[in-house]
């Protein structure tokens, strides 16, 4: 079976119309460049590719950091049948047959390396279908992805296999990448005289944000654009790049790890009172293309768990975001977003909201659902009132509107237990010392304080 990224067998001539990516594929571990942490010198994996004792594994990584490169020289160096498959258009026929042809290798002493490219894009039957020949040794599975194998692999499976990280590439390596590409005669562009000017090839660099098929393609591109020269060069300058990519590579997936991550850091920072990395990774998402709304509602979420009543205004700024950027649109939404993201990375910071209602809700659950007070329910008829409905009930407007004569307590505060009796005197709500809540907290030790004794005395003077 010819794989999808075959050429026709095994040392077959190359096509003249392959991508210059494909073209410079590194086909030795001395070849490969990067991921130093997984491939160096004495590291575990390349120990393994050495004496030819390659376990199934997940290549887990940002796009263009070599997944399919090294899968393919896992193969060519251990001598294996490579038979790749990709999860987007593959189906169980489709791994049926690499299955078939690996069991009649098998039989004649060689290995198959399944590459299964994209794998976080097969489903649960299809995982599944994969895993008695990774189990029983017919193939060594290499699966590729973007994505956090955590969540997109079968745990079956990936209890199978070892998950290895690929990194971005840093800006030397795409740069070793690119001057290789430039001087190789016999894949690369060695023979037709590209010039790349050295202002040119750093915006290439930093254009391809670590992604080496990225920057191989934009260089291909740029150089068939650039004007020739008498003498048949090409001189490749800054602008003939950034017209060749457009923009820069972001990596990002409104549905993958890099929006979770990003929205992750987002939040972080704001809740760290950092404004400066807050509206930059604000930025960050709004250039990739993410739902302003989303960005909004975790704005909304964020006003209340994470700067609650230490500043009352919070909330409301971050719904006026919500409202201003649903009315406005997009591109100028950006202005109240990063209005409200300013505001709430300097707004002074309480959890105490949170920490109220999961104390609360504690209660609720650990403890039996106790009788409403009586004092606190409504006596409609005559049979409630006589059965004791309301009775005890204590009007704050009227009966403890003057108790307070500092003016510490608020008008109508009625001093008197309105949680379950078992449940006692709990104080759920701890405000910090922080903005706001630095007032209501005097405020509601005094009124603690003034209904613990309000209870031990329920009738006063009056009495």
């Amino acid at each position: 079976m010819i794989g999808l990224f075959d050429n026709g067998g095994e040392g077959g001539g190359r096509s003249v119309r392959e991508p210059l990516a494909a073209r410079m594929r590194p086909r030795t571990l001395d070849e490969f460049v990067g991921q130093e942490q997984i491939v160096g010198p004495g590291r575990a994996l390349r120990r393994a590719i050495e004496s030819d004792q390659v376990p199934s594994m997940i290549l887990w990584g940002p796009p263009g950091t070599g997944k399919t490169t090294l899968a393919r020289i896992i193969a060519n160096q251990t001598g294996a049948h490579f038979a790749a498959l990709s999860a987007v258009s593959a189906g169980v026929a489709d791994l049926r047959r690499v299955v078939a042809d690996a069991r009649k290798l098998r039989a004649a002493g060689r290995r198959t390396v399944m590459f299964i490219d994209e794998i976080h894009r097969f489903n649960k039957a299809q995982q599944d279908a994969v895993l008695p020949y990774v189990e029983d040794g017919t193939v060594t599975l290499i699966g590729a992805t973007t994505e956090n194998p955590s969540f997109e692999v079968n745990s079956a499976l990936l209890s199978r296999s070892r998950v290895f990280v690929l990194k971005a590439l840093g800006d030397d390596d795409v740069r070793v990448l690119v001057e290789r590409a430039l001087s190789d005669p016999e894949r690369g562009l060695g023979t037709q005289q590209i010039e790349l000017l050295p202002d040119a090839l750093e915006a290439l660099v930093n254009l391809a944000n670590g992604d080496a098929r990225s920057a191989l393609s934009t260089l291909e591109f740029a150089a068939s654009a650039a004007p020739k020269r008498e003498d048949g060069s090409r001189v490749v300058d800054v602008q003939t790049i950034a017209d060749a990519l457009q923009r820069r590579a972001t990596g990002y997936d409104k549905s993958g790890d890099s929006h979770y991550d990003t929205i992750s850091a987002f939040i972080k920072t704001i809740r760290g009172s950092d404004p400066d990395a807050a509206v930059y990774w604000l930025a960050r998402m709004i250039d990739a293309g993410e739902d302003p709304l989303f960005i909004a509602r975790r704005l909304v979420i964020l006003a209340s768990e994470d700067v609650g009543l230490a500043d009352k205004h919070a909330l409301p700024m971050a719904m006026a975001a919500q409202q201003a950027v649903h009315f406005v649109g997009m591109p100028e939404g950006f202005y109240p977003l990063a209005h409200a993201v300013l505001y709430l990375a300097t707004a002074p910071k309480s959890n105490t909201v949170g920490r109220a209602y999961s104390a609360a809700l504690d209660d609720v659950q650990s403890t039996r659902n106790d009788p409403i007070p009586l004092h606190l329910r409504n006596a409609p008829t005559k049979l409630m009132r006589n059965l004791g409905y309301g009775e005890g009930y204590r009007y704050a407007h009227t009966d403890y509107a003057d108790m307070d004569a500092e003016g510490d307590l608020p008008p109508a505060v009625a001093l008197q237990s309105n949680l379950p009796e078992a449940l006692g005197d709990r104080a759920y709500f701890q405000p910090t010392k922080q903005g706001d809540e630095a007032r209501l907290r005097a405020w509601i030790d005094a009124r603690r304080s003034s209904a613990q004794a309000a209870d031990s005395d329920p009738f006063g003077d009056d009495e």
